[in-house]
């Protein structure tokens, strides 16, 4: 199966066409407007002849559960045979608060030029050099990451249309998946891995390879990349208790917010914690969250203070961050209850009184331990309270009126009722959603030769057709829904999350049973653009409207040949 060059003959205005709509649907991500996007979608497929011959082709997959009624949106064209390449975009983006003034104007690319235009004298360097070059779209969204959405629409749409003049031109069937969610907690892909294990089964699908059109963001405008797996990533939380005293008293008590300081100095951008695979080199974590639980002031020190941090992972396994979590947490909980009494100890001196030393004992613990020692206490009036808990906390949840980290921390705090000891400061810590598991097609047990050997093939096609140098790297560092492709050791990693996770199996799941069913290779191969998430988001229109779809359409080629 190989197509001439005059089969993507003036795709570069679909490609246009197709975004500015797409842009048009303000998705903004955790909210209802993604059904925007969904029906934009939906909609554009729907109006296809190839569609409207095939309605059952075209639909969306509702997420089991969701506040906001989503679904994952999807499109597929049927050749013959039964190899699949399987597209996947998420149509959900940041909001667009960073653009100020400029708000109503960040999902129009062409009156958001030319008002930036009008103030290119104030635009830092780069992006004034870039919007003097014309080279770029600019706009919420257009490179993370509708650009390559559109990109894949546009094929999918020309590939719907040689099959209904020609059912022998396609061997195999492709697939476009439009998931929303994927800025937030991935339940569009989540469920996509669902809707894709029912096609599977519905249709006998061989799936051969996942594609995705995540941006390029780190490549220059010389220089492109391949990446054939994703980062994975863990979220790992802390509790900390201390000891209630009043202010004027402080080593009458112990306060959290000192404890959890020093896991933070421990932690923070700790280059221990980067994984290193054929030298690529993880990001080291960051703290995403950390407040204390103080409702309102008054004169006691902070019982209670609670954080996640974010940690960027390539091979390393929930088991093993946790445990290295555990260490850390020892450390610094013993060191900050040594130095608590050594400046005990230095005001007495200074109060002329001889030295003496406090005898805190801290404790450290998983959340699964915690939450054992509560129904070892109290059995099953726990049990029965712990799951009336979960199913109130559900309830808010839905209504927006609290946050998945409300949720989490509201759970260790209702364990806390029910443990008797309350006197001995405690870090609890475990894992809060979401998490994604690492890919990498490098590490696949059975890959087959053209899979193995596309990255190569691409690397060749981009330098004979324009010069162009391209690289292939292990791990796209970007976090994308590609982790949910393939896993490897599932029941270990489910009993993992089960005894550190409070929402798993609650409130957020992961479909591990049909992510094994649908298990497949991917490669990301997108458009590059700059400033993602920030007020000068772009993408270069000559990846986007030239390079990019020809890439993946030689990519299609070569595996469903």
């Amino acid at each position: 199966m190989k197509h001439s060059e005059k089969f993507l003959d003036g795709i570069e205005q679909e490609i246009k066409e197709i975004l500015y709509g797409y842009l048009k649907a303000e998705s903004i991500t955790g909210s209802r407007r993604e059904r925007d996007a969904e029906q934009y979608f939906v909609t554009f497929f729907k109006g296809q002849p190839y569609w409207q011959k095939h309605p059952d082709c075209v639909g969306s997959f509702l997420i089991p559960g969701d506040s906001y009624g989503r679904g994952t949106a999807f499109a597929m064209v049927r050749g013959t045979g039964d190899d699949t390449v399987v597209f996947v975009h998420h149509n959900d983006v940041v909001t667009t608060e960073d653009y100020k003034l400029l708000r109503p104007l960040a999902f129009s690319p062409d009156e958001l030029e030319q008002e930036l235009w009008q103030m290119k004298d104030t635009l830092p360097g780069e992006i004034r050099e870039d919007l003097e070059s014309g080279g770029y779209v600019f706009g919420r969204g257009a490179c993370d990451m509708k650009g390559g959405a559109s990109i894949q629409m546009a094929l999918l749409r020309r590939y719907g249309q040689l099959v209904l003049e020609n059912p022998e031109a396609l061997t195999g069937t492709l697939i476009v998946m439009a998931v929303p969610d994927e800025e937030n907690l991935s339940a569009g892909m989540r469920a996509g891995a669902v809707l894709l294990a029912q096609m599977k089964q519905k249709y006998n699908l061989k799936f051969r390879l996942m594609i995705n059109t995540e941006p390029q963001f780190g490549s220059s405008a010389e220089h492109g990349v391949f990446s054939i797996g994703s980062a994975g990533k863990m979220m790992p939380f802390f509790h900390v208790r201390g000891v209630p005293a009043h202010a004027g008293n402080p080593f009458e008590g112990i306060n959290s917010l000192g404890i959890i300081s020093e896991l933070v100095r421990r932690m923070e951008l700790n280059p221990d914690f980067s994984d290193a695979v054929r030298g690529e080199l993880s990001p080291p974590p960051t703290w995403l969250y950390l407040k204390d639980r103080k409702l309102q002031y008054d004169v006691s020190l902070p019982v209670t203070s609670v954080g996640y941090i974010s940690v960027i992972t390539f091979s390393q396994t929930p088991d093993e961050i946790l445990r290295r979590i555990r260490v850390i947490c020892e450390d610094s909980l013993g060191a900050v209850l040594e130095q608590i009494s050594e400046r005990y100890a230095a005001c007495r001196v200074r109060n002329g009184l001889p030295p003496a030393k406090l005898s805190w004992k801290g404790k450290v613990m998983t959340f699964g331990e915690l939450y054992q020692e509560a129904l070892n206490l109290h059995g099953e009036k726990f049990r029965t309270g712990y799951a009336a808990k979960v199913q109130e906390l559900k309830k808010e949840l839905n209504e927006d009126r609290v946050t998945l980290a409300d949720c989490n921390f509201a759970l260790v705090d209702y364990i806390y009722d029910y443990i008797d000891d309350r006197l001995s400061p405690r870090i609890v810590y475990g894992l809060i959603p979401p998490y994604y598991p690492s890919v990498c097609n490098a590490f696949l047990p059975e890959l087959a030769d053209d899979v193995r050997a596309l990255p190569d093939d691409l690397i060749r096609f981009a330098a004979d057709r324009w010069g162009q140098q391209y690289d292939m790297e292990y791990y796209y560092p970007g976090i994308s829904d590609l982790s949910y492709t393939s896993v490897s050791g599932s029941s270990k990693i489910i009993q993992e999350l089960e005894n550190s996770m409070p929402l798993f199996g609650h409130i957020y799941d992961i479909p591990f049973c049909e992510i094994e069913e649908i298990s497949m290779p991917c490669i990301n191969i997108g458009p590059r653009g700059k400033d993602v998430h920030k007020t000068g988001e772009r993408v270069l229109k000559e990846d986007l409207y030239e390079r990019i779809p020809r890439l993946t359409q030689y990519a299609v080629e070569r595996i469903l040949s």
